[in-house]
């Protein structure tokens, strides 16, 4: 999706700092909910592992999501059929 420049920087910095505190919170509710990896299967909080799951996987997708964005300058690489074989 093309979106002007200004949109663009405001994605890529908001999505980037959600994707990195969702990443980072998410393994940090998973060590607690196990203990640091040392409680016995029986010990493990099941709510809050699945909620660090849950966070990391949030983050990653907040970061999937803003690389759909694109400004006009930008291109797209799957696109350019012009660009010839320089292999040999």
């Amino acid at each position: 999706m093309v979106v002007p420049m200004r949109l663009y920087k405001t994605i890529t910095v908001f999505s980037t700092l959600l994707a990195v505190i969702g990443i980072l919170g998410g393994f940090v509710v998973l060590d607690v909910a196990t203990d640091r990896a040392q409680a016995a299967a029986s010990d493990v909080s099941i709510g809050l592992a699945l909620l660090g799951v849950a966070l990391i996987a949030c983050g990653a997708g907040a970061y999937a999501f803003s690389t759909r964005f694109r400004t006009a300058g930008m291109g797209n690489a799957k696109d350019d059929a012009d660009e010839g074989s320089h292999n040999g």
